[in-house]
């Protein structure tokens, strides 16, 4: 919801990295792999209840998946590395459910709901960019992207604060997964009617 508001508090910093990065043979789809390689270390950190290590692997996920955005942006964004981007960030997400699950066998039912609803706010997502490639529709609403991006309620950065939350008080975690499923519900369904408003708009120009 607000992470449109924090990219020009978050760029800035993350260009000046990817500066210094620029001499170096580092390219931006290496960062995105090796980002979410470690992310995938959460699993067996929250499966073991280390939610403090987990919190430091969050952390060090998101940093890269916004320092290749930076680099990309310095040597030119391009469709490989923006799919790569999008999967692999959905993936992670469901990765860190999937090891609260592990960890809070008797919750895990509010994992798998939280799961389900980031099969709405993905496909609601992804869909739509598929049919605005199509009409050649485009957003610079979060920066300069490789696909076309709308927002929502529940965006990356309530996405992620609400994994820190969870790792921060593990006992609580089917009433978080419980309200931020159902925000996530909301995101879809608003994508839904935005989508539909926007392609059926798009036709009547058409015919």
């Amino acid at each position: 919801m607000i992470d449109a508001q924090l990219r020009p508090y978050i760029n800035p910093p993350l260009a000046s990295i990817a500066a210094l990065l620029e001499k170096t043979s580092i390219t931006a789809n290496q960062v995105t792999v090796g980002g979410f390689m470690l992310g995938l270390t959460a699993i067996p950190a929250l499966a073991f209840q280390q939610y403090n290590l987990a919190i430091a692997i969050i952390a060090l996920n998101r940093f890269s998946d916004g320092l290749d955005g930076a680099i990309a942006r310095l040597h030119g964004i391009t469709d490989v590395g923006g799919y790569l981007d999008i999967v692999l960030d959905f993936v992670f997400y469901s990765a860190v459910i999937f090891g609260f699950c592990l960890a809070l066998p008797d919750q895990a039912v509010y994992g798998a709901f939280l799961i389900f609803s980031f099969i709405g706010t993905g496909s609601s997502f992804l869909a739509l960019s598929v049919f605005a490639a199509k009409r050649n529709l485009n957003t610079d609403i979060h920066s300069a992207k490789s696909i076309y991006y709308l927002g929502g309620l529940t965006e990356g950065f309530e996405t992620i604060c609400t994994f820190l939350l969870m790792c921060a008080f593990p006992d609580w975690f089917w009433l978080m997964a419980s309200i931020f499923g159902f925000l996530c519900w909301v995101t879809t369904v608003t994508r839904i009617l935005t989508s539909y408003s926007l392609l059926l708009a798009e036709d009547e120009q058409q015919t």
